[in-house]
């Protein structure tokens, strides 16, 4: 790959292996977090390190993905220099080796950036996770892979598995449509493709498309895909042994895509939240080191107009010393603004000042103006409020993994025990989120360890008598 006198780089044997040998012109490195796809990114401009006409990019869809902790930037810091590579923060984050061959990283967050690199001339461009840029952003850029110095211009790409993305249709081919993973006797295979009538076209190859659609072989670009896991990356085993424990411990669908590699998986009903994976407890138990009340809000009553509208849920829920997680109480409701501020404050009074509340924050100033109102309201009280980030079901996640594991304890209660199983067997596919939603922001309330009990302020919460 690349060596000094006292150093030689070269990839481990198998899919990283693989990838850097490709011919195609552009390779997709996709697979299981922690298979070694973005060093095999960071190896592949080190062939041309020595053509001081050389230049590469490394793209990742935002700037702060580039130096995040552990990200492209730490990593490149810590394998680029020993080849010479200098590294310059302005105007770009970019390493300039001694030859002054380049490797820059760039973003591309809005649609509209790729417009900042028209008129570029980049040889080698590289995409870290493909699967967050659109196909409209990756294919303009490939009109900017062009070169005068000598080097074929060409793309590699690394991702993990989204079924959503368009880069599961690009490379439908390599995957079994069945199971959703990687077909290993195609894996590093190469095809050609062309776009014909805005349409891409695929073959085995250029003469192939030139005979089917009549387009002129020279318009054929070659593609491969090449699928890795974990257990290909012996490297980072050996480092981390406990890495392929945390990939394991995510939900379901995360740890099919993200340790599983497939890419067919995507959130459906059942996958998350099923009722045999919870333990049924007959009475409130004795040793819980903290408790929250977290709230997901809604101020509409149902009308005939309005029949299903979303609902005000208040979900309580503790942490014992062994760390499994009790569901004791939830209040739902479908009520007016006023009447709903009247039940919370009514059940905090009833779960008492030790039991912290957490509530979402809704975007713009109406849902500033709300936080505030609440924590007025409940003077007296831990209260905390958080904007919301992220989708649903990235931020149920965490709670789905527990609730997976068979760590969550729920509370048998008929009044509302079959409403709370029914949507959180729906999610993320049933009309109502808002019990999920609850759940979820108080688990991440809940205290990675805790102290034993107090109850010197109010003693057990006393879910027995919540009025709703």
């Amino acid at each position: 790959m690349g060596a000094t006198a006292d150093i030689e780089i070269r990839p481990q044997p198998g899919p990283q292996e693989r990838f850097l040998a490709s011919s195609a012109d552009i390779v997709i490195y996709g697979g299981s977090a922690g298979s070694g796809k973005t060093w095999g990114l960071l190896m592949e401009p080190l062939r041309h390190i020595d053509n001081p006409q050389f230049g590469a990019v490394i793209f990742r869809r935002e700037s702060v993905q580039i130096t995040n902790e552990g990200g492209l930037w730490d990593n490149a810091m810590e394998l680029y220099p020993l080849l010479g590579g200098r590294p310059r923060q302005a105007p770009k984050l970019t390493f300039v080796f001694p030859s002054r061959a380049r490797v820059s990283f760039g973003h591309l967050n809005l649609e509209a950036d790729v417009l900042d690199w028209h008129g570029s001339q980049i040889p080698l461009i590289e995409w870290d996770e493909l699967t967050h840029f659109s196909k409209a952003q990756f294919f303009y850029m490939l009109s900017r892979n062009r070169s005068t110095c000598g080097v074929r211009p060409y793309m590699r790409a690394t991702c993990n598995p989204d079924a959503d993305s368009w880069v599961a249709e690009f490379i439908a081919w390599w995957i079994d449509q069945d199971t959703g993973l990687p077909i290993p006797e195609r894996s590093g295979v190469i095809r050609w493709f062309a776009r014909v009538d805005d349409s891409i076209r695929w073959a085995d190859s250029p003469a192939e498309l030139a005979e089917a659609y009549g387009c002129p072989s020279e318009d054929a670009k070659s593609v491969t895909f090449i699928g890795a896991r974990l257990a290909d990356n012996p490297a980072l085993k050996a480092k981390d042994p406990g890495y392929e424990a945390n990939l394991k411990a995510l939900s379901r669908v995360e740890r099919e895509r993200l340790y599983g590699g497939n890419w067919k998986i995507r959130p459906a009903a059942g996958l998350y939240f099923m009722r045999g994976d919870a333990t049924m407890l007959d009475a409130l138990p004795q040793d819980v080191n903290h408790w929250v009340r977290a709230w997901d809000l809604a101020a509409t009553e149902q009308t005939e107009d309005n029949n299903d509208p979303d609902w005000t849920a208040g979900v309580l829920m503790g942490k014992r010393p062994s760390g499994r997680i009790v569901i004791a109480h939830v209040a739902r409701v479908r009520r007016n603004a006023d009447k709903v501020r009247k039940l919370v404050k009514s059940t905090a009074e009833q779960d008492g000042k030790h039991v912290t509340i957490r509530m979402f924050q809704d975007p713009g100033q109406a849902g500033k103006d709300q936080a505030g109102s609440y924590v007025q309201h409940l003077s007296g009280w831990a209260v905390f409020v958080r904007r919301v980030t992220g989708d649903k079901v990235t931020r149920a996640g965490p709670f789905a993994a527990q609730w997976q594991a068979g760590n969550v304890e729920v509370v048998r209660d008929s009044s509302w025990n079959d409403a709370f199983f029914g949507e959180l067997e729906g999610f993320p596919d049933a009309g109502h989120d808002d019990q999920v939603d609850a759940a979820a922001e108080g688990f991440t309330a809940l205290p990675l360890s805790g102290e034993r009990p107090d109850y010197s302020r109010g003693g057990l919460p006393r879910i027995d008598t919540v009025r709703v």
